[in-house]
């Protein structure tokens, strides 16, 4: 029995790729112990990377992309799961270096799945996805470290990573300053919760001061960079910055002094190694303390042949919120 995936094929002798929906067979899935029917996934910037030339993240062609889904397990060779458990998986480089989720039916190690929270279905799990399992575990970080009295700033806000995070945050009772360099998004993250928006060009600029007037209790950064640079001068004493993304460059034109005379942490967020444990804490958390009404104002729904378009805008900056893709639909 087929079942439809998004491929993406290379051409070898002009090195071009090229992205369609296509009819594959069981016997066409990699061997792995845990068979899934996949109902949503997602589309976050790697997708992006990998439906097009793949941006060095896919090494072997034809290649099915998409780095997180949710469904339901088929069959299973590992105790864990069974069939009929619903399940979600994030990270582990699938959809890069593995067959991802852009696909019916996936196959893939047990040890990279967790169980779907209950008080989530699927489709609410992938509204949340890799992107706002990224921002819970930045949350859980700043409140490890203590998140000050100030207002916590929220970096590229419009995205995917930035709109859970706001909407998480001001759910916990933080105000949330969102920063955008889209002004018309102004009223949709007023809707998730900002109290303050901060537009772009205010705060992406490098400054000669190393610091700043203490401007921020805390911090979810999803561009680095200058922005970064900037924002480690501008927060409260021993606040942190969660590091999340380098929309803005991988470069950090930055002093030691925020460190040394702010006792300021830099937290590196990582969401694709996370040990099993970590992971079934952020995802508890998500169905705890993510406001459903505002995580579905996010949602723009799709499907699988609408994921070569899609891929493209993510990496031009014109997706906003969270992408749903119904893969059960085909």
């Amino acid at each position: 029995m087929g079942f439809n995936a998004l491929v993406v094929r290379k051409d070898e002798e002009s090195g071009k790729t090229s992205a369609a929906v296509e009819t594959l067979e069981l016997g066409d899935l990699p061997q792995a112990e845990v068979t899934v029917a996949v109902e949503y996934s997602t589309v976050n910037y790697k997708d992006g990377l990998c439906i097009g030339p793949g941006g060095g993240l896919v090494r072997n062609y034809p290649h099915v992309p998409g780095i997180d889904f949710a469904g339901t397990v088929e069959a299973s060779d590992d105790a864990r799961y069974a069939p009929g458990d619903k399940v979600i998986l994030t990270g582990w480089r699938v959809g890069e270096a593995h067959w991802g989720g852009y696909s019916q039916k996936v196959r893939v190690k047990a040890d990279w799945l967790v169980p779907l929270p209950e008080g989530l279905d699927t489709r609410q799990a992938m509204a949340v996805g890799t992107a706002g399992f990224t921002a819970m575990l930045a949350v859980m970080a700043l409140e490890d470290h203590g998140i000050k009295p100030g207002p916590v700033l929220v970096t590229g806000a419009a995205g995917g990573v930035g709109s859970v995070a706001t909407a998480i945050l001001a759910a916990l009772g933080h105000k949330v300053a969102a920063v955008t360099g889209r002004p018309e998004q102004a009223s949709y993250l007023e809707s998730l919760g900002a109290s303050q928006i901060v537009a772009r060009e205010e705060i992406n600029e490098t400054v000669k001061r190393p610091l700043e007037s203490e401007s921020w209790g805390g911090c979810v950064d999803a561009v680095g960079g200058a922005m970064l640079a900037r924002v480690l001068g501008q927060m409260e004493y021993g606040a942190s910055v969660a590091a999340v993304g380098l929309a803005g460059g991988a470069n950090l034109p930055a002093t030691v002094i925020p460190f040394l005379l702010r006792g300021v942490n830099l937290l590196g967020i990582d969401s694709v190694m996370q040990p099993y444990e970590n992971r079934v804490r952020a995802w508890q958390r998500i169905a705890k303390d993510l406001p459903m009404d505002k995580l579905e104002a996010m949602v723009t729904p799709a499907t699988l042949a609408d994921l070569p378009r899609l891929g493209e805008e993510i990496l031009k900056g014109h997706v906003k919120g969270r992408v749903v893709v119904d893969v059960a639909a085909g």
